[in-house]
């Protein structure tokens, strides 16, 4: 497990070194190269790492576990349930919630760009003349590794816990290696450089920590991964290899940049011996593929979670592996990650340029991922305010004063994730919305199945054998589908059975809390069905488990009966009718619910109807 949780959980923090120190000495900063400089900034990242991800994310964030499940989709479900008694505030931590997922998609289109050019700029300080190279080999990497993803990673995925373990003892032989040649860099420990650099540069001092966030970005995964191996193991891992691998290797930079500043275009790759350098270029591209990957694998699992939480309009899931129920793939985000991933290559052309606009995506994730926590912490856990308030207070701080660094970055190239995160959260806020208003205009013809049942037993219909269920997202009403078919063929079945499946803020709903039965005599049957947002909907296989003896759900005598809606926008209450027509287009472009519950095709009928929003 330790093993497993460094190939799949640090692949992205564990790349950072590669231009980290690069960007601080090198890009946009250009801070001088000098001995309190080197020792301020290896003092922040070194008081970054402990605080952000040590302290903030390892001891208390992981802690955060929606029933062992992380993730800002899990936290924000958790976060949502702790607000119950308070709409408004429950309203802005799912608004929190939805921002961060956006921004988290924004930093899975970053991540595997910047890693992977940044490894293959290490060809430069190996042969001359290869520099027009860099950007086809990066695309040719980054584009192999995209249409891998259908395929699945359980077998290649075997390999990424060794092949990072080597990234991090080498990291660390590194590291070991620079300060060797300048031990003085060790007295960066020592909390008094970070403050002393803030005073010696005022005005510098907030900017460069959005230089230094380089050094955090992969932090959110910790928590996105903790469902696959435990806190335990994530935690375990961190402290005995990741950390100090990390940190040594950051103060091999720092040594290395005191005895030759003009080391500073490329500190990472020029720590190395020159022997070592196309070797050491090979591991940190398969390093960067792999913190690429796991970044990939996080948003199909973010939106699958998405999706039964009902932020995201229903896709073809498909799963790669019989085993690890974790391990899906979703062509549509996976060729959306590809073509965003080119462009911001082609755009930018280096790593340094890209990192121009890395750090807004992952501040701004990490500050709401603190808010979250807040209120799951003081509404959920009920801690004493002595002690959680203070300590929510130097998070936001820190969580704050990293983003207001990045914000600058806007006009330098960071309008790209915010501006993939403002698209997003307009479509997942107005799916929502536009589902809310769908399920109101429809129950507003509704007709109350009391009284529906009462008109059947006056003049009964001709009755026929089998079994009818109706999918509905209301059991208390009549499904139009069901009304539709007694009007158009004038008959029922045997046993009519109204189906409704929600959706619950848990990961999983244990199979004996699946089912909610009820009978109305007449054949007629109500069932509700609970699934978690790490469920799979199998509702077929569910049917089969029900309880009452009464019920037949065998596949050749059950038919299921769907309701199409068609939006019609209109000026009516409800959206601004741009929001609606974008909501037509995403409902009608969604997967069904014949494929989505598993349905078999062969026994499914379609019934139409419109609706005027």
């Amino acid at each position: 497990m330790l093993i497993a949780a460094i190939g799949v959980v640090y692949g992205d923090i564990g790349t950072s070194p590669l231009y980290t120190l690069k960007e601080v000495f090198s890009g946009a900063y250009g801070l001088q190269v000098g001995h309190d400089s080197v020792l301020g900034i290896l003092s922040l990242i070194f008081w970054s790492l402990i605080w952000v991800v040590s302290i903030k994310y390892v001891l208390f964030v992981l802690r955060a576990d929606n029933q062992g499940e992380g993730g800002i989709m899990a936290l924000t479900a958790l976060a949502r349930r702790a607000a119950a008694p308070y709409p408004r505030l429950r309203t802005l931590l799912v608004v929190c919630g939805l921002i961060g997922a956006a921004l988290f998609y924004g930093d899975s289109m970053i991540t595997p760009a910047i890693s992977v050019l940044s490894a293959v700029e290490g060809l430069e300080l190996a042969f001359d003349g290869i520099e027009h190279w860099v950007i086809p080999v990066a695309l040719v990497v980054l584009v192999v590794l995209f249409v891998l993803q259908k395929h699945g990673t359980a077998r290649i995925g075997k390999l990424f816990g060794p092949v990072m373990v080597a990234w991090f003892l080498v990291l660390g032989a590194l590291g070991v290696y620079g300060i060797v040649q300048h031990p003085e860099v060790i007295k960066a420990l020592n909390p008094y450089w970070a403050a002393h650099f803030f005073i010696v540069h005022p005005g510098l001092g907030v900017a460069i920590l959005g230089a230094v966030v380089l050094a955090l970005t992969g932090a959110e995964a910790l928590y996105a991964d903790m469902g696959h191996f435990g806190r335990k193991p994530i935690a375990r891992a961190w402290f005995g290899l990741v950390l100090p691998a990390l940190v040594l290797n950051y103060f091999g930079q720092g040594g290395l940049l005191l005895e030759n500043p003009e080391a500073a275009r490329n500190p990472f790759y020029l720590l190395a011996p020159s022997w070592a350098l196309i070797p050491l270029v090979a591991l940190a591209t398969l390093a960067t593929v792999i913190a690429s990957q796991a970044v990939i694998s996080g948003a199909f699992s973010l939106t699958q979670q998405a999706i039964q939480l009902g932020y995201i309009p229903r896709m073809h899931i498909q799963h790669t592996s019989s085993n690890e129920r974790g391990q899906i793939y979703i062509g549509s985000v996976n060729w959306a990650l590809m073509a965003g991933v080119i462009l911001l290559v082609l755009g930018f052309e280096s790593s340094g340029a890209l990192a121009s606009a890395y750090g807004v995506a992952v501040t701004g994730t990490m500050l709401m991922t603190t808010i979250l926590v807040s209120a799951v912490m003081l509404l959920l856990w009920k801690w004493p305010p002595v002690f959680a308030v203070p300590l929510l207070v130097v998070c936001l701080l820190v969580d704050g004063l990293f983003f207001a660094a990045n914000v600058p970055k806007i006009v330098q190239g960071g309008a790209f994730p915010i501006l993939a995160g403002i698209v997003l959260f307009v479509l997942m806020t107005t799916w929502k919305r536009g589902k809310q208003l769908l399920v109101e205009r429809i129950d507003e013809g509704g007709l109350p199945l009391p009284i529906f049942i009462s008109s059947i037993r006056v003049q009964p219909p001709h009755r026929v054998q089998g079994t009818a269920v109706f999918l509905t997202a209301r059991p208390d009403a009549v499904p139009h589908a069901l009304l539709h078919n007694l009007l158009h063929n004038q008959v029922l079945h045997e046993q009519v059975v109204l189906l409704t499946v929600l959706n619950e803020d848990t990961p999983r709903v244990p199979a004996h809390q699946r089912f909610e039965v009820e009978s109305f005599g007449d054949g007629f049957y109500r069932v509700i069905l609970h699934y978690g947002f790490m469920d799979e909907p199998d509702v077929p296989q569910a049917l089969t488990l029900c309880h009452l003896d009464e019920l037949d759900f065998s596949p050749m005598r059950t038919t299921y009966f769907l309701s199409r809606e068609t939006v019609i926008p209109s000026k009516l209450d409800g959206m601004a009718l741009w929001r609606e027509s974008l909501f037509a287009f995403m409902l009608k472009n969604a997967n069904g619910n014949l494929r989505f519950f598993k349905l078999p095709v062969n026994r499914v009928i379609e019934l139409g109807t419109q609706v005027e929003m």
